[in-house]
């Protein structure tokens, strides 16, 4: 028996052949769902990545940017570690009190430390109170190919069958893939016939397990490409992880005005579309402060921060165009950039600086859109 048959046959035989999805949709009252990406390297000597982002905001001038679990231990030295489960615990109760519906975590190999952040989500005694999902990447979801193909189908399918993973569509987990061009070259898929065949296989251990097809969402930068990606692979939508225009010195309202242009960007294609909501992008700590993940990068490229009222207005329209453009958003989903991106310039995350204003301004938002719907 191939080795793809065997372990879907040993994953039916644990679970039973009729069983069924138990995660449902969080919807909230009819107005699309908001999650926000998570990536979690906020774990300092957990691993050399977590050490090198405590660097790129110990100057300082970014002191500003710490969470909350932050401490300032020197002029120039900071620690960021969020690693414990009383900090993710509040983390939930945060995001949770704001309305979100749900976070997208950035998958790693459950070895790795940049897993800790989904480990601790998924040991909460208050998980129920905020959904997840999965934001693979390219790169690493492609490394050695079909063989490695077996274990992570297992993996996401144990994932689909926790009771707050998010679905849309009527009981289809949500996923998203970004860096998709990752997915081929040396050392990983040797051809998109072969991603495409890896995902067609994904697809079918699900519907064989008892549970709706994934609903997948490819994320990039270029229209154009992520359509060409998508009907490669046999996606079902197409999105953004972070959004930039390259522009010097801007403000937050010409961010905010670029990706809301891109919705209609994306819509153009014929795809449907999971807006992105942006909290900004300002790399300048990176630039500062090289890490070994992002080669170059200009000192002058970058947009202010946005004040909470800016933000609670770019979500306001996202959550408008998702109403004016029913076929296109589908799914009725909203993704933010993002929850934890301190040095890339995106969160959410309450602030040392800032406190919860930034999700007060989210709540507000919610809120409104709420009101708006049940007059």
């Amino acid at each position: 028996m191939p080795v793809f048959s065997l372990m879907l046959s040993i994953i039916l035989a644990a679970n039973g052949a009729t069983a069924t999805a138990e995660a449902e949709a969080s919807t909230g009252p009819d107005r699309p769902i908001v999650g926000a990406i998570r990536w979690d390297a906020w774990h300092g000597d957990a691993s050399s990545v977590g050490l090198t982002v405590e660097q790129t905001l110990a100057p300082k001038h970014w002191h500003y940017r710490l969470p909350f679990f932050g401490k300032v231990v020197g002029e120039n030295a900071v620690e960021a570690r969020g690693h414990t489960q009383e900090i993710v615990d509040q983390e939930i109760a945060y995001a949770a009190d704001a309305g979100l519906d749900y976070w997208a975590f950035v998958i790693y190999p459950p070895e790795e430390a940049l897993s800790l952040g989904l480990r601790l989500y998924l040991s909460s005694a208050h998980k129920h109170r905020i959904n997840f999902c999965l934001d693979l990447q390219g790169g690493w979801e492609g490394r050695d190919g079909m063989k490695a193909w077996p274990e992570r189908i297992e993996r996401y399918l144990r994932l689909f069958r926790e009771p707050t993973y998010q679905t849309v569509l009527d009981g289809r987990p949500l996923v998203y893939l970004y860096s998709v061009e990752g997915l081929v070259g040396p050392g990983r898929f040797e051809t998109w016939e072969e991603a495409r065949a890896a995902f067609d296989q994904l697809r079918e251990a699900t519907v064989q397990a008892g549970m709706p097809t994934p609903y997948i969402v490819a994320q990039g930068w270029s229209p154009d490409t992520l359509k060409e990606q998508a009907e490669r692979l046999g996606l079902d939508a197409i999105g953004a992880y972070a959004s930039s225009a390259g522009e010097k010195a801007a403000t937050y309202a010409q961010l905010a005005a670029h990706t809301e242009r891109w919705w209609d960007a994306f819509k153009a294609t014929g795809m449907p579309v999971v807006p992105l909501v942006t909290a900004g992008w300002d790399m300048r700590p990176r630039v500062e402060t090289p890490v070994p993940w992002v080669e170059g990068g200009d000192i002058e490229q970058y947009y202010e921060a946005p004040t909470p009222e800016e933000l609670g207005a770019h979500l306001g329209k996202a959550i408008a165009w998702c109403r004016e453009h029913p076929d296109a958003a589908e799914a009725q989903a909203i993704l933010i950039y993002a929850w934890n991106e301190f040095d890339e310039g995106g969160w959410i995350c309450p602030t040392l600086s800032e406190g919860t204003a930034r999700l007060d301004a989210i709540r507000d938002a919610l809120r409104a859109a709420e009101s708006a719907s049940a007059r």
